[in-house]
């Protein structure tokens, strides 16, 4: 069975205790389940590695290294054995050291050929120092010489609670972690550190994992695929929801439309433009589906909540920044029950919408608190972050994942929090992190199309975590299936095979 959760470090150990507790493997079954898993895949993708370098550390994730060298020893591998230091005296990584047969060499004196492979077992994902001397300099030397690596757990040098590097790491290229990946194998730089990753069973059981309750994911479609909206066969347009899209002035109205068509293309059965009188030919001419309506003020958005019953609603993509934007957002966000077809859903800030609470955004936080709020959803990149959560952003004792968490909790909102490893994060403490994510999305106007997705998802009814979420990963699917030459204009034709594979049988 695939499974979505990512485990902390600590997390990880509270799962090994408990399994160790339930049986049937105690510390040392578990340790040799996992080096002999990682020997069969050496042994299965290196078999001609005339050697192979085993660097073991003095804890557990040493313990597993001795494990990879008895087995690869007993396999007739050529290997040698090195060792930052012994294994803890008493800990089932002693255990381990004592069933080895090889002899032990100081990894100060680490030397290799260019041919041979490294399997890296110093440390893995809990060290929270910079590596240094002997540690250091072995990873120096197996980059000098062009080694492959196979590192067990995480490179080291990586945390795995934030995939930062404090000094050096690892590069490897194949890294084997247990029963469950952890953060820093999908925050960067972590994840550009670990090459291809597996996750190997070690015979713990996913029970065992489920009464940690972890509460963070990888966001793949297994998170929210179920909570995906599907068109009943009586439905109608309205039904489907009913999107409205905030334009800026005649200069800046191509922002807007490119959400307006991504909400669309995502489901929603109604989309207005909501455009200034000065807009509306720019507007009228480009339009054909997506309805148009002249919104100068307050009074017109009441006009209009009061005349359609929107359910969700985009603003910042081109809009300017200032008082209006405010005043909009905050009657928005005023509005809505939050509650059936007839309440408004959520609100998607975006780009302006973003920045125009910079200076005081505690209204903004103060009405998202609110019973009866809808649902607010930030899609800051990282400067728009910070200019938000100033404090958060610049406190580099924070993982990404930490920042999104607590912004989350501070604005009563999701916040997704965009990037090459973007995390989606919501105010009850869940977050995911996205890593199918591709380069081509690095262009003008894809964040309004993941906007407009966003809502287009929260206006058929889907929550706004879980709408953040698959939004994030179909609007990175569609760019990575897409590839070279892709445009923000691209984005809502691009989403559609791929919400069809999502929805499957019911797409027919």
């Amino acid at each position: 069975m695939r499974t979505i959760e990512l485990l902390t470090p600590a997390e990880m150990a509270e799962v090994d205790r408990r399994a160790i507790a339930a049986g049937p493997f105690d510390g040392i079954g578990l340790m040799r389940n996992a080096g002999q898993a990682v020997a069969s895949l050496v042994l299965a993708r290196w078999p001609g590695a005339p050697r192979v370098h085993v660097l073991a550390g003095p804890g557990n994730n040493g313990g597993d290294g001795y494990v990879v060298a008895r087995v690869l020893h007993e396999s007739g591998v050529a290997v040698s054995l090195w060792t930052s230091g012994r294994a803890h005296a008493g800990g089932d990584a002693a255990l381990a050291a004592a069933e080895c047969p090889l002899p032990v060499h100081d990894l100060a004196a680490f030397d290799a050929e260019p041919c041979d492979l490294v399997v890296d077992a110093l440390y893995g994902g809990g060290l929270s120092k910079p590596l240094a001397g002997a540690d250091a300099q072995a990873i120096d030397k197996v980059a000098a010489l062009g080694l492959a690596v196979v590192a067990m757990d995480l490179p080291s040098g990586v945390s795995g609670d934030s995939g930062k590097v404090p000094g050096r790491a690892f590069k490897a290229n194949l890294t084997v972690t247990f029963v469950r990946k952890k953060p820093g194998h999908l925050l960067l730089p972590g994840r550009e550190l670990c090459g291809e990753v597996v996750v190997a069973d070690i015979a713990i059981a996913d029970a065992v994992v489920a009464s940690v309750g972890a509460s963070t994911f990888a966001n793949e479609p297994e998170l929210w695929r179920a909570a995906l909206p599907v068109p009943a066969i009586d439905t109608h347009k309205y039904r489907r929801g009913h999107v409205g899209v905030f334009s800026g002035g005649p200069a800046s109205t191509g922002a807007a439309r490119l959400s307006a068509l991504a909400a669309a293309r995502a489901g929603a059965g109604a989309v207005t433009v909501l455009s200034p009188g000065s807009a509306m030919q720019v507007n009228a001419a480009h339009l054909t589906a997506i309805m148009l309506r002249r919104t100068d003020d307050a009074s017109d958005l009441d006009a209009f909540l009061a005349d359609r019953r929107p359910t969700a609603f985009v603003l910042g993509p081109g809009f300017g920044v200032g008082e209006k934007l405010r005043d909009f957002a905050l009657a928005v966000m005023a509005s809505g029950e939050g509650e059936g077809p007839s309440g408004v859903e959520g609100l998607v800030l975006d780009a302006d919408g973003i920045t125009a609470f910079r200076d005081d955004p505690v209204p903004l936080f103060q009405a998202a608190g609110a019973g009866n709020a809808p649902a607010l959803v930030l899609t800051p990149h990282e400067g728009e972050f910070a200019r938000l959560f100033a404090d958060l952003a610049g406190d580099e004792t924070l993982s990404k994942l930490d920042k999104a968490r607590k912004a989350a909790s501070r604005a009563h909102g999701v916040i997704v929090y965009k990037g090459p490893d973007t995390v989606i994060a919501a105010p009850d403490g869940r977050a995911a992190i996205n890593a199918n994510g591709a380069p081509w999305l690095a262009t003008a106007g894809s964040g309004d199309v993941l906007g407009g997705i966003v809502a287009g998802l929260m206006a058929q009814g889907m929550p706004a975590f879980e709408a953040a979420c698959a939004a994030v990963w179909m609007h990175a699917e569609a760019g990575a299936r897409f590839g070279p030459g892709l445009i923000a204009e691209d984005l809502p034709q691009a989403v559609m095979p791929v919400l069809r594979e999502l929805l499957g049988d019911h797409a027919r």
